[in-house]
């Protein structure tokens, strides 16, 4: 099973980037999804998560109104759409997903599979 992110990159504060995450090996279209970000040095921190029906959708604080997740299940692929970004949000971004929860996990714990991190820096 891989995870594929994509969509990193550099934006100036009050931009827009959009991160995509596809999924091969296995179908996810029953279980949850998510995105994490990790700064060096820090633990990797819960950003957003979308449940299996619904859809559901959870965020963090801090990019709530900001960010919004969305899947399509049909292509086993997820995306993160992240407006106003600001400094704070410069990190490598992960997604993520489970064949544990079908529901809107913030926990690592219950995410068994991730992609690799893509960057995004936000300057100001």
């Amino acid at each position: 099973v891989q995870l594929q992110a994509s969509g990193g990159g550099s934006v100036q504060a009050g931009g827009s980037l959009k991160l995509s995450c596809a999924a091969s090996g296995r179908t996810f279209s029953r279980n949850a999804m998510g995105w994490f970000r990790q700064v060096p040095g820090e633990e990797r921190e819960f950003v957003a998560a979308i449940s299996r029906s619904a859809p559901q959708t959870k965020y963090t604080d801090s990019v709530n109104g900001r960010f919004t997740i969305s899947r399509d299940s049909a292509k086993n692929t997820w995306t993160l759409q992240m407006n106003s970004l600001k400094p704070e949000d410069t990190a490598a971004y992960y997604c993520a997903a489970s064949s544990i929860v079908n529901w809107t996990s913030g926990r690592k714990r219950d995410y068994d599979y991730w992609g690799q991190g893509t960057l995004v820096t936000v300057s100001s």
